[in-house]
Order: C-alpha cells, then sequence, then structure tokens
C-alpha cells in the first residue's frame, strides 16, 4: 500500500502527529515524510526500491534537538530524503528492542553510538552505513548531511551490489561476535575477581567515579565494591564507593538546587553535565544512594535521596499512579541548559548581599563549573565545605548553614520562574519498575509510608493496565489499550519492584505476582546457552521486521543493570524473600553462561559480578517482635543497616516470608530474631548489638 495522501495541517510528517509519543509527534511539523516504526514503511521501501535512513531518539536528548532544529528542518536534506530514501524514526524510550539492535550494527560498523542514532538500511532493515549526528553541511567534524545524502543515492543507485555486500559483511561480524563461546573453566569466583580487578583498575582516585570524559555514573559497581568490602574485608573498596557516591554529591551532574541527577558529566571532575533528567538514571542512583547510607550513615547521602524523591514527585509523578519517563536538557531551540546554570548577576538578583556572599562561593560560580559555550553561564557544585564558607566570611559555620539554606530556596524560586524543559510523561513498564523498587527501597530506609505507596500506586497501575497472565507485563499503556509485550527488561523489573515491595510491606499478593512473572521470565525468555532474549516473538504483538528477528541477549551493563544480571538478581532476592531455593539454582543456572560470556567486560560486567557475589552471601532475615518505642527503634535500626541481601518484617511473618528457623516468643517481649539461611541467632534487644550483628551476619569468618 503506498502512504495515503498528506492531511490538512500535516503536508510532510502527518503519520506522526497521532503518536503516542511526543518525540515523533515534534517531528510531524518537520518538512521530511517521516514513518514510524512498522510494516508499511518498509513494504514502501522494497516496492520503491529505496534505501531506509532510520533516524533513533528521544524527547531528552538534546543532539537529537539539535539534528532535528539544524538538519531535518533543512529543505535540501528534505528533498533528498523525499527523492531518495524512505525516512523512518524511532522513540527509544518506546522501543528499546529496535534501538538496541541498531546501536550494536552501527556500534560495529563505525565504533561509535549513542542518540540520535543514524542508519542507513536496505530495504530489508540491513545497516550498510550509520553514524549519530550530522549537521547540515560540513562541521563539528563530521560530514554535512546533504553531501552524504546525495552520495548514498549516487552509491545505491550506480553500486547498489557494493552496499549490500557492506550490509552482509556487518551481519557477518556480529554473528562471529555472537557465536564465539570462550573457553570453559572459569568459575563464578574467577570470574568477580576478574571483574573487581577491572573495575578497581578503571576508578579515577582524583575525581572518584571510574573512566575518563565523559564520565557516566555507574550505580552496579557502587554495589559491587560494598559487596567486596563485606565480603572480602577490603576497606578500599567501600573507601571507593563512598568517595564515588560523595564526588557525584557534590558535582554540577547532580542538581544543587533542584534535586535529582543529570545524565552525564562532560568533564571527569563531575562539575557540567549533559543536562537531562532521566528516570533510569534517577532510579539506579537512589537505590545506590540508600545503599550508601545505610551502610556509612553519611547525612549528606540522605540529603541526596530526599533530593531525588523530591525532584521525581514533584516532575515525574503521575497523580493516578506512576512515573513519567524523564525532563528535557533544554528550555528552548538552540538552548543548552540555561534553566539549571547561572550567571552572577542572576545570583546577585536573586538573592541579598550576603546569601550571595555564601551561596557564590560555596556553589564555587566562576570557577570550575563555567559553561565551555558560555563562560558567564555557571552550574552550581558544592565547592567547599560550609565551615570554611564561613571561614572565609568570618561568621559561624551554624549563620553560614542557615544563610545558604535560605539562598537555596529563593534561587528555587527563581528558577521555577524560567521556561521549564519539557517533561516526557510517556509511563513505560521497565522505568517505573525501576523507580517502584528505588522508591520502595527509599521509603523503608527513611521510614516514610507515603513514599512506599508512590512506589505501589505505580506498581498497581501496571498490574492493572499493563499486565496480562500468561503474556506478562506490555511496555506501555496507550489509550487503545497496552502495547509492546514480549520485553524482558518490562518483566525484570516489575518483578524485582514487585519483590522488594512484597518484603518491605509484608504483602503476599505482590509476591505472588512476582512469582508469576519470574516464571514468565523463566519458561519463555530461554535462548542461547540458558540467557535470556530480549524480546519472544511468541509474546511480541509489533511486527517483526529488520533486525528484530535476530535474538539479542543484554548481558553488559549500559551502564544500568543488564536485564540479565537484573533477572539473576531478582530471582536470588525472591529466593531469600520466600525461602525457596529453586530460585537461587535458577540464578546460579543463568549467571554461569553470563559470566563465560562478558569476563572481560569490566566495569560492565559489575552487574553481573555483583549478582554473582550476592549467590555466595547467605541471605537475612530480621523479624522484630513486641510494640511501643522500644521496637521502633529496633526496626528503625534493622531498616537503616545495610546488608547486601537482607529482609525485615514486623511480628511475626505471613507465609511464604516466614523464616523455617524461626519460633514465635509468644511472650510480647521486644526482641529481634537475626535469621541466616534456615538458622537464627539468639534474641537481640539493643539496637547497637543488632546493627553490629546485621552488619556481619552471613559473612564467612575467613579473611
Amino acid at each position: 500500500m503506498e502512504p495515503g495522501p498528506p492531511e490538512p495541517g500535516h503536508p510532510h510528517g502527518w503519520r506522526l502527529a497521532g503518536s503516542s509519543s511526543a518525540y515523533l509527534r515534534a517531528a510531524s511539523e518537520q518538512p521530511i515524510d517521516w514513518h514510524p516504526w512498522g510494516n508499511e514503511a518498509f513494504d514502501v521501501a522494497r516496492r520503491s526500491g529505496r534505501p531506509i535512513l532510520l533516524d533513533i531518539g528521544a524527547s531528552w536528548c538534546h543532539w537529537c534537538h539539535v539534528m532535528d532544529e539544524g538538519t531535518y528542518s533543512d529543505a535540501e536534506v528534505a528533498r533528498l530524503l523525499g527523492e531518495h530514501f524512505v525516512a523512518i524514526k524511532v522513540d527509544r524510550d518506546e522501543h528499546p528492542e529496535i534501538d538496541r539492535r541498531y546501536q550494536r550494527q552501527v556500534g560495529a560498523l563505525t565504533g561509535e553510538g549513542g542518540w540520535p542514532l543514524t542508519g542507513f538500511l536496505t530495504p530489508d532493515g540491513e545497516v550498510f552505513l550509520g553514524g549519530t549526528y550530522y549537521p547540515p553541511t560540513d562541521g563539528h567534524g563530521r560530514p554535512g548531511f546533504r553531501r552524504l545524502l546525495a552520495e548514498i543515492a549516487r552509491l545505491w543507485k550506480e553500486e547498489p551490489d557494493q552496499l549490500h555486500r557492506h550490509a552482509q559483511s556487518i551481519r557477518d561480524a556480529l554473528e562471529r561476535m555472537r557465536s564465539t563461546r570462550p573457553a570453559p573453566g572459569r568459575s563464578l569466583e574467577g570470574f568477580i575477581s576478574g571483574i573487581l580487578a577491572q573495575v578497581h583498575q578503571g576508578y579515577d582516585p582524583v575525581n572518584g567515579g571510574f573512566g575518563f570524559a565523559p564520565k557516566f555514573p555507574h550505580p552496579t559497581a557502587v554495589s559491587l565494591l560494598l559487596w567486596e568490602e563485606y565480603s572480602r574485608r577490603t576497606p578500599v573498596s567501600g573507601e571507593r564507593a563512598r568517595e564515588n557516591l560523595q564526588r557525584m554529591a557534590d558535582g554540577g551532574i547532580y542538581d544543587q538546587i533542584g534535586g535529582g541527577f543529570h545524565r552525564y558529566s562532560v568533564d571527569e571532575a563531575w562539575h557540567i553535565p549533559h543536562f537531562e533528567k532521566m528516570a533510569s538514571d534517577n532510579a539506579a542512583l537512589l537505590a545506590a544512594y540508600v545503599e550508601g547510607a545505610q551502610r556509612f550513615a553519611d547525612p549528606r547521602f540522605e540529603q541526596v535521596i530526599g533530593g531525588i524523591v523530591n525532584w521525581v514527585r514533584t516532575t515525574l509523578l503521575d497523580p493516578e499512579g506512576g512515573f513519567g519517563a524523564s525532563q528535557d536538557a533544554d528550555n528552548a531551540p538552540g538552548d543548552d541548559g540555561s534553566f539549571y546554570t547561572w550567571t552572577r548577576a542572576e545570583m546577585r538578583g536573586a538573592l541579598e548581599e550576603a546569601e550571595f556572599k555564601v551561596a557564590s562561593r560555596f556553589f564555587g560560580a566562576g570557577s570550575d563549573g563555567r559553561m565551555p559555550e558560555d563562560p558567564q553561564r555557571n552550574v552550581l557544585f558544592r565547592l567547599m565545605p560550609i565551615a570554611e564558607v564561613a571561614s572565609n566570611l568570618g561568621v559561624s559555620e551554624s549563620s553560614a548553614r542557615a544563610t545558604l539554606e535560605r539562598s537555596i530556596e529563593k534561587l528555587r524560586a527563581a528558577r521555577a520562574r524560567r521556561p521549564q524543559p519539557i517533561v516526557d510523561r510517556a509511563r513505560h513498564a521497565d522505568l517505573n519498575g525501576a523507580m517502584a523498587f528505588a522508591f520502595a527501597r527509599a521509603g523503608e530506609f527513611l521510614g516514610d509510608v507515603g513514599i512506599v505507596n508512590d512506589a505501589r500506586a505505580a506498581v498497581d497501575r501496571i498490574l492493572e493496565g499493563a499486565y496480562r497472565p500468561g503474556r506478562g507485563v506490555a511496555h506501555q499503556i496507550e489509550p487503545t489499550g497496552p502495547s509492546g509485550f514480549g520485553l524482558l527488561d518490562d518483566q525484570v523489573q516489575i518483578a524485582r519492584a514487585l519483590t522488594e515491595l512484597a518484603g518491605v510491606m509484608g504483602e503476599p499478593r505482590y509476591a505472588g505476582h512476582a512469582d508469576e512473572i519470574l516464571s514468565l521470565i523463566d519458561r519463555e525468555f530461554r535462548g542461547e546457552d540458558g540467557l535470556l532474549r530480549d524480546l519472544v516473538p511468541g509474546l511480541h504483538d509489533g511486527p517483526t521486521i529488520g533486525s528484530l528477528q535476530d535474538p539479542s541477549y543484554p548481558l553488559e551493563d549500559s551502564p544500568h543493570l543488564a536485564a540479565n544480571s537484573s533477572a539473576a538478581l531478582t530471582f536470588l532476592r525472591y529466593s531469600a524473600l520466600v525461602h525457596d531455593d529453586r530460585w537461587r539454582e535458577k540464578a546460579a543456572a543463568l549467571l554461569l553462561p553470563i559470566s563465560s560470556r562478558i569476563g572481560g567486560a569490566g566495569i560492565f560486567g559489575a552487574g553481573a559480578a555483583w549478582a554473582a557475589g550476592l549467590l555466595q552471601t547467605p541471605a537475612v532475615t530480621i523479624v522484630v517482635e513486641g510494640s511501643g518505642p522500644e521496637a521502633d527503634e529496633l526496626e528503625r535500626i534493622a531498616r537503616r543497616t545495610w546488608h547486601p541481601n537482607r529482609w525485615v518484617f514486623r511480628g511475626t511473618p505471613p507465609p511464604p516470608f516466614s523464616p523455617p528457623g524461626l519460633t514465635r516468643a509468644g511472650t510480647g517481649a521486644v526482641r529481634a530474631l537475626v535469621c541466616v539461611g534456615t538458622s537464627c541467632l539468639a534474641p537481640i534487644t539493643d539496637g547497637a548489638a543488632l546493627s553490629e550483628t546485621i552488619g556481619k551476619a552471613g559473612r564467612s569468618s575467613g579473611g
């Protein structure tokens, strides 16, 4: 079927105007005859014999906006695409399965990836050329898109066989990579040690974190280092985990005024971020900071937890339940973070002179946070401790602290009057599961039932609107109903959130749903060597075209926890929650092929190494009995004390949560029972003793 005539008011991108994706709807105003992903576009390409231009981006992506506003709004680019190509535009948050496959293909060709992803495909969907951002004319060290399109059109007409051979060579290379099997024999212990050695080797001792600019947070590495400190008694691992969390919290990558983390830092010292804020990043970092606050009792980490929660609640939270996907980096065409940055004059205009003196020093205005393109604008970061600010100004620390708090409130109010970056309120199951998991953990740690209830509302909405027994969880809920069934990460993230909520709330109903979804994962998603596929065609309700026909196994963190490692962790946590060793065995069976495939992945194997470490760590269940303030305090201590795999209950937990070795007191006495596996230790009545016991529970007596 040929595409229909343009509708009035939408002469070019009319097919995108009614999309559920805000990113695609925005593109409907461009002079490009865009198609959404689907059979129609591929049918047109096959019948016309034209190659496909595939553009993958997202509403939060700064360089996607730059390319949309410059390249895809260029009349000559529009003409070349209209005459020689079939143009397809994809929202990567809406279709992560498409993005994953074409990132691999373009990455195999160019060695680079990211967004926007620009791929040139045969009519059957095979990449023969690709890249990321292209300006309309030569610039930014890249060829102009006009020149590139004209040359590809010429080659497609004059030398099509060469381009088809190029596409086949990419497929052959990926197939060789996929089919390569490492030599057997490496133990999980050896895998953990190998990944840890690579993680430590990549640690930045000057700035904290891992690697060089651009610098991304790696929350799974923080969890792995905490496990190593606990299990192997290596103080340096805990020191590095703490330093990493501290340096990010003090940097410009953390929004010092509004809370929440930006996506990554363009410099090694965490000063200047890429300004988009993602649900995925903030969920992972919220969980990491809860671990850090539990382990180190650092008030700054607790502040960051509150900051992330407050940003999510004010920006992403849906009053009907659930969380949106992201907040844009920009608030206008051509913008680059002006909502988040300040000139010294803007700060003076919002603050009294004494407040400006404190805030400008504390946040380093005019120092390393200056924007490269506009040095008058500053990203605020914590340059020095408040005690040093107070000393410099000759005032007391308490006075400086109070002044700083007033300054932050005033800056927040002044910023709220600026044009706001757009929020993508699409509710995707994987992101909602990740955020609900983190909110459940944060609410438990803070003792805040409201935060736990936000997690519960998100999960309940997914269960009601996107979950179908036997089919699992759909990726999103649209006005016409759920869509996007059959994706692994949606199942894993919702099962992980359900497991956490079941334990935090002592709610058997959530455990039942977690069991259903984990059983579906185990039954339907298995592929080569027992690994989990990212997409199951038998459950998927979308067209299986292009590279979607190829199996894909998400094994490496990106830097978010890879779906296979997340599944293994959830198997382990669920096993510990319901005391069913079958799930622990399934985790072990999954981790063996994961470890054999990604032993050299370095920090991108941290999630799998963390899961393999938990496999070696006996689970701990703490039951606090009795009532009154003393029992409340024991429960508070238990929930705020770190252990790599523990559950806390108030009173005898109902089935299936009750530990096999637990015996009821029957006296109403206030006490805590710490059960390691099937054995419970002697009752504890002292809070300090309880915290010490939890911190060591299940750890081997060796060095």
